[in-house]
């Protein structure tokens, strides 16, 4: 370059045909001005934070760290350099159109010039083999380009005054290193995903502020490990959250200089035993110094136990709290994590490598009443059955009693009530990784009516409103989508109860738990998890009409009316029903009126009374819902599917003999089977196909039979009839303008 600049001076009028202004002279590209910056991509990959190492916990072992040589280079720089040689067009001797550049060094330029500038597409070339290929203004590589270094470096993107500026996509040629994303002045600034490996199984994903990680990215490692958040000076710093996969650990909080630091939580997740509901975890929830557990904090045990109280580096150190998985509690110090006052008793239920065999206990093992004698209670605090306005029924010294017998009564039957809990909320639900579901008020609607709690004289709507207590707004009293805990199935329970068999032991001492007992008896224990009505009998029908819920609920509170008992809220009644379907003009031949009175009154014992229909009492979602896919197998008949299959060309799904004389080549290539076997065999997967058929016809008919009642014929009569009321809705405001309008007339005539 100095001796570029030697002969500049020297040359440059009798070499240049027509030498340029100073400020806009050719800026040739110096070679020996490439600069090899330190690698700026990334160090290294990161050291992974490393999981707390006790003798609880498994530590991660950390990524090695990879020196990433991939030199970052910068865009070479232009400097004033002399034409040796141009070959191409000229305008009044000026450079112009296409043409051929060869400067003092060896730099060559190809492509258009404008008044004796590079000025469009042209391709840049250095003596020491880097290119630039893109667009040029007045001598300046702007907008679109590509640079390609003799290594096989290249970058391809946006350029602004001879840098990477914009978006653009940099490889190393030496490493498998690349980046695609924003730059800045030749730096990665703003949005932009760096890979450090040719699989891209490692890779940055984020915000960068002058070449450097800052602001909040996601980071994948190698071994598939994860950090989401927030990130200073290429480091983990703020809020974040790490996922070790190769572990099954994840810490989630605050971070200083890439690791634990502050407040947070970290999980260790384990094998869950089948069957299970909840899955097996340890975690610790509190204060972390330099990434030891070191301050408060809670550590909860797969095993049911927990330790609150104070740790220093990693052990339960001062003072603390440790309730065992019996239920037992220990308060008092802590040293070295041992219990002070035992100091070769072992409290911790992780001593043991495999934790895989131990079954995670319910955080529902124990219970407590809500507003009851709190130290009195004989079990732990876990449960909170929310039964205070039952006490407030008895006088103050006997509520101690009742509390205590109820809460006997409930654990006798705690793990027959945790089945039915768990198979009524796994209704129409798909499979969960960890089969864990919350019941909602659909599913506590069929447990209600399986157990026949509704043969009391009290309708599913009337008990909506005795458990709620005004807890909710009106229009949520009888909403389908409430979701409820184990806790809150447990506290209803009890409620119904005592409102079902109050009068039968009202008068023989403590009676909550009397009332509660007869009930698990009597509808519970008999009549519980016997799937009855038509929405959750079969599993595959189930969510197919789980699909029709949204749009049935909006119809349902369209037509409700306010209801005539406190709160008044909106609901339904069998005649509304009726009308409804009249009203949508959906009445047939098939589906009459007698037809849906039957369909209303099934299983509705005090509905009707010899021949006549009491048509007054509330229909909830699930009889609403319930009622209309019962409409709709009446309602869609042999020709209505048949026009439907036309239509959309569907192919029948009937037997294939295919699938029969595949089964039967495969069995008749094993030589070994007799004659007399082979025909037995194929005697039963024949009958095997055929039944699979069958079943599968079933269903078919069934998914067709729904969808042409709700979707071609239901909702579509709603939504002319909403489109009708409008349109109604609209003439008389009109109307009523234009009459406003004549009476103005007239009296000002």
């Amino acid at each position: 370059m100095a001796k570029d600049k030697k002969k500049d001076g020297k040359k440059t009028e009798k070499l240049a045909p027509a030498p340029p202004p100073p400020e806009t002279s050719f800026e040739g590209i110096s070679s020996v001005q490439l600069s090899y910056v330190q690698p700026s991509l990334n160090q290294a990959e990161e050291a992974q934070a490393s999981p707390l190492e006790t003798q609880e916990e498994s530590k991660e072992t950390e990524e090695p760290l990879i020196q990433e040589a991939a030199q970052y280079y910068e865009e070479p720089i232009l400097t004033q350099l002399i034409v040796e040689n141009y070959e191409g067009e000229k305008v009044h001797g000026l450079y112009d159109g296409e043409g051929v550049a060869y400067f003092q060094g060896g730099n060559i330029y190809r492509g258009m010039f404008s008044e004796g500038l590079m000025h469009g597409h042209g391709t840049y070339t250095w003596a020491d083999g880097v290119k630039y290929e893109g667009n040029f203004v007045k001598n300046v590589q702007m907008y679109n380009g590509s640079y390609t270094w003799p290594d096989g470096s290249m970058y391809e993107g946006e350029v602004k005054n001879g840098v990477r500026h914009g978006y653009g996509i940099y490889k190393c040629g030496t490493h498998p290193v690349s980046y695609v994303g924003q730059w800045c002045e030749g730096k990665r600034h703003g949005k932009g995903t760096i890979y450090y490996n040719r699989e891209g199984t490692s890779w940055y994903e984020g915000d960068w502020v002058n070449n450097i990680k800052d602001g909040w990215g996601i980071r994948c490692y190698k071994s598939g490990n994860i950090y989401e958040g927030q990130w200073e000076k290429n480091v983990r710093r703020g809020e974040g959250r790490m996922r070790w996969l190769t572990t099954n650990q994840e810490y989630t909080g605050q971070w200083v200089n890439g690791i634990q630091h502050g407040y947070g939580t970290h999980t260790w997740f384990l094998k869950r035993i089948p069957g299970s509901q909840y899955p097996l975890r340890n975690e610790y929830v509190g204060d972390f110094v330099n990434g030891d557990r070191h301050g408060r904090g809670r550590f909860f045990y797969a095993s049911g136990a927990m330790y609150d109280g104070e740790w220093v580096c990693n052990k339960k150190h001062g003072l603390g709290r440790f309730v065992f998985k019996n239920g037992r509690i220990y308060e008092g110090e802590f040293i070295n994590d041992q219990i002070a006052e035992y100091p070769a008793f072992q409290v911790d239920a992780m001593n043991t490598q495999d934790l895989s065999g131990i079954r995670t206990q319910s955080p529902f093992e124990t219970i407590r009443i809500v507003d009851g004698p709190g130290n009195t209670s004989v079990l732990g605090s876990n449960i909170e059955l929310d039964i205070s306005s039952l006490l407030n029924l008895f006088p103050e010294k006997d509520r101690q009693e009742e509390t205590k017998q109820v809460e006997y009564a409930v654990l006798r039957h705690i793990t027959e009530l945790r089945r039915i809990y768990s198979f009524y909320s796994s209704l129409g639900c798909d499979q969960s990784l960890d089969n864990t579901f919350l019941m909602t008020k659909l599913q506590f609607w069929r447990f209600l009516k399986d157990c026949r709690f509704h043969h009391y004289n009290v309708t599913l709507a009337d008990m909506d409103r005795i458990l709620n207590e005004d807890k909710t707004t009106p229009e949520e009293v009888h909403s389908p989508y409430e979701t409820l805990l184990l806790r809150t199935f447990l506290t209803y329970l009890i409620h119904l109860a005592v409102h079902i068999y109050h009068k039968e032991h009202k008068d023989k001492g403590p009676y909550l738990f009397k009332c509660f007992s007869k009930m698990m008896m009597k509808n519970i224990i008999p009549n519980a998890c016997h799937i009855q009505g038509i929405l959750f009998c079969e599993q595959q029908q189930t969510i197919c009409a789980i699909n029709y819920i949204d749009k049935c609920w909006e119809i349902y509170r369209a037509y409700c009316r306010p209801s005539t008992i406190p709160p008044y809220e909106p609901t339904m009644k069998m005649r509304h029903f009726l009308w409804m379907l009249k009203d949508l003009n959906m009445l047939s031949k098939q589906l009459t009126a007698t037809k849906i009175v039957e369909i209303l009154v099934k299983d509705n014992p005090f509905v009707r009374d010899g021949d006549d229909s009491n048509l007054q009492h509330e229909l909830v979602f699930l009889e609403f819902f319930e009622a209309l896919l019962d409409c709709a197998l009446l309602y869609v008949t042999n020709d209505m599917i048949k026009q439907q299959v036309d239509l959309v060309n569907q192919e029948g799904s009937g037997y294939r003999t295919e699938d029969y004389t595949e089964g039967a080549r495969h069995i008749l290539q094993h030589p070994e089977y007799s004659s007399f076997q082979v025909l037995m065999m194929l005697n039963f997967i024949y009958k095997l196909e055929k039944a699979k058929n069958e079943q599968k016809e079933k269903l078919n008919l069934w998914l067709n039979q729904m969808y042409i009642f709700f979707v071609n014929k239901f909702f579509s009569a709603y939504k002319h009839a909403q489109v009708v009321k409008e349109n109604v809705e609209e003439n008389r405001k009109r109307n009523a303008e234009l009459a406003m309008q004549l009476k103005i007339e007239e009296e000002a005539k």
